[in-house]
């Protein structure tokens, strides 16, 4: 059985609808909540951004790490693909093309929103994700990639976290490199499970460059 919309709230704040330059996608993490993607979108503190935050079912996108067999986290990897492209076609139909859209992940919502973009080769706002990766098991070999035009991209982990190894963050940077992406590599030692004030920083700047990409009609 596929999920409707209504198996998934969502949340949207921010600047008000006609006057927002850019709208962006919050997924949280495991067992986290939308309300902990409002703080990180607070703290980010952009004017001009219209935020969507996501509810996942149960709280979860899929049910095991992201480097387990890709089949164990079917269907519901698929289902949780499937919301966001329903989410983004959402935006288009209300007059954000993808290029004024950012996609904002922490965690395992992070490693959705690499997929997912990974998945949706175009010009993207930008993709921050705070400490997440491409999903699949050690020894995935991801396809070819597309283009995605130059998109920024934010990959930033702790040096010993402990459900993102930060080898696959690396692996993932290589492959958004190789898909015509501008990649900001950040590791941070020492760093706990948690989005510290240089990410926050970083992710700000990226969503700065985006708004004066969008004021100049780009």
């Amino acid at each position: 059985m596929r999920h409707s919309r209504l198996d998934f709230p969502s949340a949207s704040f921010g600047a008000e609808e006609r006057q927002a330059l850019l709208a962006a996608v919050l997924l949280h993490g495991r067992h986290e909540s939308p309300a902990h993607m409002v703080e990180i979108a607070r703290r980010l503190g952009a004017p001009g951004v219209r935020y969507l935050a996501l509810q996942a079912q149960g709280s979860q996108w899929y049910p095991r790490s992201f480097l387990a067999p890709l089949e164990a986290n079917q269907p519901a990897l698929d289902w949780a693909l499937e919301r966001v492209e329903q989410e983004v076609q959402g935006l288009e139909a209300r007059g954000w093309p993808r290029r004024r859209i950012a996609l904002i992940g922490y965690s395992q919502g992070a490693c959705l929103a690499c997929e997912y973009v990974y998945r949706h080769p175009t010009r993207w706002a930008g993709l921050l994700a705070f400490t997440g990766g491409l999903i699949g098991p050690p020894g995935t070999e991801w396809p070819a990639p597309g283009d995605l035009a130059r998109t920024p991209v934010l990959l930033s982990n702790g040096d010993a976290d402990p459900w993102v190894p930060w080898p696959r963050v690396e692996t993932t940077a290589r492959r958004f490199e190789a898909a015509n992406a501008e990649v900001d590599l950040r590791l941070y030692p020492g760093r706990a499970h948690e989005v510290c004030d240089d990410e926050i920083a970083v992710g700000r700047a990226i969503l700065d460059r985006a708004l004066d990409r969008a004021k100049a009609g780009d």
